[in-house]
């Protein structure tokens, strides 16, 4: 699951920080790489939720409910099935009634330095867990900037990164280059640029999949 260039294959993955099934569907196929015995190059790209979202952010539980009509008992399910599925692959989902959602354009600032810097799966990985495992606000730059330091990058570069907005124009042309093909939901998998998987397939699809493609290869 490394950022190397000699990896058996490449995974594209486009993706939000707030996205559950996102985070789902990476430990999925992790575990199906794992059991193939593949290495794959994973390189993230930016997907807004919430680019509407306010800067307060919006209580979580309000935010299902108006965006897809779930109601409480339906969001107590969800909640239940993806922290069930969270311990099934090492993830804690750490749900709670003030949780909030948040606009992760900044994060997705930080996530795109990061990948200059090496680091981009990295990060990713930690602002995962500072949203989902620790409810923490992932548009406030002193909680991304320690997000960064975490991962042992360098915190007041964080800090002067989301200060100018560097990379801002760079991430809107991204999110707007894979919405313009069509991906409308996340997460989204492009395996070796050319196969797409939309969802969080689980493991078995996803063991499937990469089978597929390396037999396609040894053909």
């Amino acid at each position: 699951m490394s950022e190397q260039n000699t990896a058996d294959l490449r995974v594209d993955i486009v993706s939000d920080v707030v996205c559950p099934w996102c985070i789902v569907g990476y430990k999925q196929l992790e575990k199906a790489l794992e059991l193939s015995g593949l290495s794959a190059e994973i390189v993230w790209h930016p997907f807004e939720l919430n680019p509407q979202m306010r800067a307060a952010g919006q209580n979580l539980r309000e935010h299902i409910s108006e965006k897809y009509g779930t109601t409480a008992e339906q969001s107590a399910q969800a909640r239940d099935r993806l922290s069930a599925l969270g311990t099934e692959l090492g993830f804690p989902f750490n749900y709670g009634d003030d949780m909030r959602m948040y606009n992760t354009f900044r994060a997705h600032q930080l996530l795109h330095w990061a990948g200059a810097e090496g680091r981009q799966h990295d990060l990713k990985m930690q602002l995962f867990s500072t949203f989902f495992t620790h409810q923490r606000n992932v548009d406030d730059p002193d909680i991304l900037a320690d997000a960064a330091e975490a991962i042992g990058l360098e915190r007041n570069e964080a800090l002067a990164v989301l200060a100018d907005g560097r990379h801002a124009d760079q991430v809107r042309q991204e999110e707007q280059f894979w919405t313009s093909r069509g991906i409308q939901g996340v997460p989204a998998m492009i395996f070796n640029q050319r196969h797409m998987v939309g969802g969080a397939q689980g493991v078995d699809n996803y063991s499937s999949v990469l089978r597929q493609l390396t037999e396609g290869r040894a053909a």
